[in-house]
């Protein structure tokens, strides 16, 4: 018998934005959280919904933020409010008069998380950015790419996702412990400079030590090493390969057929690293995937296929069915996929449509009235209305 998700009950604002910010109200969601995000107003008789596809089990009401009609809606939520999601540059909720010197006066015990790119204190932080100029003056970008060619960003996930909206929980989390000791909430401030940089501190004391203090892209973690590398194969797909210890290393040659033939002892040679992984090449190349998938399966050569998603969505025999990040035993996080098995390994509830692989878009006020009502019992026609788009309170309203 498993209890309820770990976080069932806390109410979380989120205002609308786009990926860490989300990212963070997601995966408080899928931990049991009442995720409300704040959309702007549209006068627009059909609200279109945003571009923000991390919408779990979240629901949305339209407020106009520049009125002051809409503000009052916002102070009046954060009474019953556990977490704010502020995902905007510095200075933007303050300037409009809900910044989290006031509502944390409304509210105490209000966790007030803030996400920004750049560090608020930086020489950087009034400028736009986006995940690559993040990465970009953390430094972490300088160490990413193969030898002799450019830096190159990993997608978004880095900076965005790693180092922002997973460190703005993870702050959040700290902040709901804290909280736990002493009955305040208090502000929660993450940047994906810092979290991106948090992120890399092997990587950079690495820097000072032979592991990896060669350039970029020649070190053992990096692609300069050919037994921690990625291979094709002769139908175009790829092999992962990470024998880095010895054993695993004596393993993979033998996959390969290059057993007995001193390849062994020239392992730490780095001047034999070129003609290895041109040895290397060729024989991944001479055989499909699914051959060396044969092969290696069931061995310790740490050398794995390269799954596509377009693979694991059809396959979940392959590991492609979709987890919450986390196992708790006895109070598992809400299921991902539309089904799950096993509540304590693949989540608790009915899931989602999408299995993970498919977002759901998620338009202004969708899911908002509801959410009023078992919140905070609020009811339209008695409590508040919409105008222009936007939920106004009703004057006469005893909240």
């Amino acid at each position: 018998m498993v209890g309820p998700p770990p976080l069932q009950g806390l109410n979380v604002l989120e205002f609308a934005g786009l990926a860490p910010g989300p990212f963070a109200g997601l995966l408080l969601a899928d931990a049991g959280a009442n995720v409300l995000r704040i959309d702007r107003h549209t006068s627009n008789a059909q609200a279109v919904p945003t571009a923000d596809l991390l919408t779990r089990r979240k629901s949305s009401i339209a407020v106009n933020l520049k009125s002051q009609s809409g503000i009052d809606v916002i102070k009046e939520l954060v009474k019953s409010a556990d977490i704010i999601i502020d995902p905007f540059r510095p200075g933007v909720l303050e300037n409009l008069g809900i910044g989290p010197e006031v509502l944390r006066a409304i509210n105490p015990r209000l966790i007030y998380g803030r996400m920004t790119g750049f560090r608020r204190d930086g020489r950087y932080a009034s400028m736009a950015g986006h995940d690559i100029n993040y990465l970009a003056v953390s430094g972490v970008l300088s160490r990413l790419g193969r030898s002799g060619d450019k830096p190159h960003p990993p997608t978004n996930i880095l900076g965005d996702f790693a180092g922002g909206g997973a460190t703005l929980f993870q702050g959040i989390l700290l902040a709901i412990i804290a909280r736990e000791k002493t009955g305040e909430g208090q502000i929660v401030e993450a940047n994906m400079v810092d979290g991106a940089n948090y992120l890399a501190t092997f990587t950079r004391q690495s820097l000072k030590i032979p592991i990896g203090h060669h350039p970029r892209g020649e070190n053992l973690l990096d692609g300069g090493c050919p037994f921690y590398d990625t291979y094709e194969t002769k139908d175009g797909k790829y092999m992962a390969v990470g024998a880095l210890e010895p054993q695993f290393y004596a393993a993979l040659l033998q996959g390969l057929g290059l057993g007995n033939q001193d390849w062994e002892n020239r392992r730490l040679d780095r001047e034999s690293w070129p003609e290895m992984r041109r040895t290397f090449e060729t024989i991944f190349k001479s055989k499909t995937r699914s051959v060396w998938e044969g092969i290696f399966d069931g061995t310790d050569a740490c050398c794995t296929p390269i799954l596509e998603y377009s693979e694991l969505e059809m396959d979940v025999s392959r590991e492609g069915d979709q987890r919450p990040a986390v196992t708790l035993r006895g109070t598992p996080c809400l299921a991902v996929g539309e089904k799950g098995v096993n509540p304590t390994v693949h989540g608790q509830g009915p899931g989602v449509p999408g299995n993970g692989y498919v977002g759901q878009l998620l338009s202004p006020g969708q899911g908002g009235e509801n959410a009023l009502r078992n919140w905070f019992g609020w009811t339209k026609g008695k409590d508040f209305d919409i105008k222009n788009g936007g939920i106004v309170l009703k004057p006469k309203s005893k909240l």
